[in-house]
């Protein structure tokens, strides 16, 4: 039984990175984007 706990453990920490990198990717993506994309729908605007 105190194997399975280990291991259920392992998947908690690793749940909880994987959580975490979306969160970081989540956060950095837009902000690296966001002023392409801003400019692409200005000029799709601008367009029509």
């Amino acid at each position: 039984m105190t194997r399975f706990r280990k291991e259920d453990d392992a998947r908690l920490v690793e749940y909880a990175l994987l959580v975490a990198l979306i969160a970081v990717v989540a956060i950095i993506a837009p902000t690296a984007l966001g002023t392409s994309v801003s400019e692409n729908f200005s000029e799709i605007a601008a367009t029509l």
